[in-house]
């Protein structure tokens, strides 16, 4: 029986809580649950809409998925638990594929021989750097919002 999945909580962490090294800038995801979660991850570049994957995060574990400053508010996440099933996922349409991608472009994926995936939507608030927390819950609900 699979597991239903949701996005338990957006986590800003703070540069304030850096220790005396320069704080990173970039954005994360957390697997707060006790499975293997593969995760893809879209965004507007300056040459139109890009998705990349995998980033393979462990039980209780973080990946960073984009290094560096964030430069645009909104960003999107499709994330898969690899052993239980269930999925972390939204409307906003991407392409993927089983094997480690960088796809340029949204539109016609299943021609191009992509996979057609949903993705659900990241609000940065416009900050620098961002913290995705993924929880395993009971709710049928896989709303990120």
């Amino acid at each position: 029986m699979l597991r239903s999945l949701a996005i338990a909580a957006l986590v800003m962490l703070p540069a304030t809580l850096a220790l005396p090294q320069p704080a990173l800038a970039d954005l994360r995801v957390c697997n707060q649950t006790q499975g293997t979660i593969s995760i893809a991850f879209g965004y507007r570049a300056e040459s139109g809409w890009q998705s990349e994957g995998w980033w393979v995060a462990g039980p209780q574990a973080c990946t960073t998925v984009f290094q560096g400053e964030l430069t645009a508010r909104y960003y999107y996440l499709h994330a898969v638990d690899d052993v239980v099933g269930g999925a972390w996922d939204g409307s906003v349409f991407m392409c993927t594929q089983d094997a480690s991608f960088t796809i340029f472009g949204v539109e016609d994926c299943l021609a191009r021989g992509y996979e057609r995936t949903g993705f659900f939507e990241i609000d940065t608030q416009d900050r620098p750097d961002w913290t995705m927390q993924l929880t395993e819950n009971n709710s049928t609900s896989l709303d990120p919002q």
